[in-house]
């Protein structure tokens, strides 16, 4: 999930800034737009999260801040983003560059966080997805030469067989796409001069891609992608030249996405690990591995997460996290450009929970886990040191109770509760309220708890910059800052606490959910809260009934001595 890009949908749609006919502002100046998420639902009829109220009421109850970490487990973050710099955590029983372990975590010079998808040669970037490491690994074992030994090995390894066999089935399907769509964009980006060339030195308008007439099928391709763009108000109204600068920055966005899919991360051959880190991936028991390269090779997604828990507005830039005020952002790398490996992600939730992160944000998923059982083991420690999980719920557009999507919070998808409570499972919603979720997000009324805003962001990413990206991927972030306001000011609070807060106090709506199934169709069924979260009633919930609660009773639960008893009043144990 570590790539969420808008051009990956340039055939079938991508111009996601059009969805709103009367949005006339280039989204890149539209303020608005650029802080949509942070609206107050009961004034506005948009479905934010309401920051500021969240805020006010916290702050008219006399409470005052307590900074929370958040770990970010992710691709990496730019850690000296202007957006950012001034809410990364940092490690204050560390040397900076001494080359030492000082703190004796067993990590050296771990200023603001750890990568543990790197090592003494370097830093992965692109690696396989986690179908292809179980086909590869599998396949002579269940499907060699030999059908007598793998009739055995199946009997003997039946829930490795299952997991091979569905791994396999999306290792075909997904690669034989990737292979297509890198080849559809490079046609695509081949045929840029040619799409120019039909504009006729005429701005790009609905009226000026009407009146061309293609005469051969690729010219007829050429003027419907002309179409498409024609109506996002960004483009609209272009000259040739920033229609081409346009178009080539698309396709080069889409091909980075498809050419390491096409290439490495289908590919059986490639396995960039062995030669960077030098570990055994199969030794989960290892954990003092990798580097302090907080950034890594591509850290896009990692900081535009991170501006979403903890950005700080800047310059002319008005984006700020829901948690600008409250939370401190640790960054632990463990996703690169494909799918995290369980050994990683069990090391960077047992790395961030030991370094004081009481917030963990995991923007990731696949459909199959090799290393369930260590992830696993790591969610019940960060559940014995009070910490909280926030969990993307993925971007498949599918019920990921008949689609699992680890790392999960269930055993079994037909367990009546959760193994641990400190896990919040979060879809994605959008600013249109007819379409209100995200038409990729996952869901499942049980298996996902709340739906927050993941259409449309904008955020930080490297080398100062801002951008919009979409997913479930930047929803989860937004529940993490939300949960680190209600922590910050009132560190009393358990995971569970949080959870209930946020999930009884979601706005509701029973808009068309647009799912593939005819039953329970409606938004308010396809999560646990029914609804999209909102900070301000969630904070009113956890003061009324968690925070004050606990203040009154410690108050009445210390006796008091009476001036009129001669000796001490004896108080019975209720």
């Amino acid at each position: 999930m570590n790539k969420i890009l808008i051009a990956a949908c340039f055939i079938t749609g991508f111009v996601s800034f059009a969805q709103k006919a009367e949005t006339a502002l280039d989204p890149m100046q539209d303020k608005n737009l650029m802080t949509w998420y942070h609206q107050d639902f009961g004034s506005t009829n948009i479905y934010g999260v309401n920051t500021q109220n969240a805020y006010k009421y916290l702050e008219s109850k006399g409470l005052k801040i307590k900074p929370v970490i958040v770990g970010v487990l992710d691709s990496g973050v730019d850690v000296g983003h202007p957006g950012l710099i001034k809410n990364m955590w940092k490690n204050v029983n560390e040397v900076p560059n001494n080359g030492k372990d000082d703190d004796g975590n067993g990590y050296i010079d771990d200023i603001h966080g750890w990568n543990f998808s790197g090592g003494k040669n370097g830093d992965i970037d692109i690696d396989n997805m986690e179908v292809t490491r179980v086909v590869k690994k599998y396949q002579s074992i269940f499907e060699g030469p030999n059908s007598t030994e793998n009739k055995a090995n199946q009997a003997k390894m039946p829930e490795e067989f299952v997991m091979y066999m569905k791994s396999k089935e999306i290792f075909t399907k997904k690669s034989v796409e990737a292979k297509q769509n890198y080849e559809t964009y490079k046609r695509i980006q081949g045929m840029i001069p040619s799409m120019i060339a039909m504009l006729g030195g005429q701005n790009l308008t609905p009226e000026v891609i009407s009146a061309i007439k293609p005469t051969t099928s690729e010219q007829a391709m050429a003027a419907s992608v002309l179409g498409q763009i024609s109506r996002d108000p960004s483009v609209i109204g272009k000259s040739p030249a920033e229609v081409q600068k346009f178009l080539e920055a698309q396709m080069k966005e889409a091909l980075d996405y498809y050419e390491p899919q096409a290439t490495k991360q289908y590919n059986l051959e490639f396995d960039p690990r062995a030669s960077i880190v030098g570990d055994n991936y199969d030794d989960y028991s290892e954990k003092k591995y990798g580097n302090n390269h907080y950034e890594g090779p591509d850290a896009q997604h990692g900081t535009h997460v991170a501006g979403i828990i903890a950005g700080l507005p800047q310059g002319t830039e008005v984006q700020y996290g829901v948690g600008y005020k409250t939370a401190k952002i640790m960054t632990v790398r463990a996703v690169p450009n494909g799918d995290e490996r369980d050994k990683d992600i069990a090391n960077a939730i047992r790395y961030a929970v030991d370094n004081g992160a009481r917030i963990l944000n995991m923007s990731f998923g696949k459909p199959v886990s090799p290393g369930k059982y260590v992830v696993w083991d790591a969610f019940k420690h960060a559940e014995s040191k009070g910490v909280l999980l926030v969990k993307a719920a993925g971007n498949e557009n599918e019920d990921i109770a008949e689609n699992v999507y680890f790392p999960t919070n269930y055993k079994n998808v037909e367990d009546a509760k959760p193994f641990v409570n400190n896990m919040i499972v979060v879809g994605a919603s959008t600013n249109d309220n007819e379409f209100l979720r995200a038409s990729f997000s996952n869901y499942n009324q049980k298996l996902v708890n709340v739906f927050a805003p993941g259409d449309k962001i904008y955020s930080t990413v490297p080398k100062g910059k801002y951008e919009y990206l979409q997913g479930t991927s930047m929803a989860s972030p937004v529940v993490a800052g939300a949960a680190s306001v209600l922590l910050a000011y009132m560190p009393n609070l358990t995971p569970a606490q949080i959870i209930e807060a946020l999930v009884k106090t979601s706005n509701k709506s029973t808009v068309n959910a647009m799912i593939s199934s005819n039953t329970n169709n409606r938004f308010d069924m396809i999560s646990e809260a029914g609804g999209v979260i909102d900070v301000r009633k969630a904070a009113e919930y956890a003061y009324t009934n968690f925070y004050k609660d606990s203040k009154v009773k410690a108050s009445t639960s210390t006796p008091v001595k009476k001036k009129t008893y001669k000796k001490k009043p004896v108080y019975k144990k209720k």
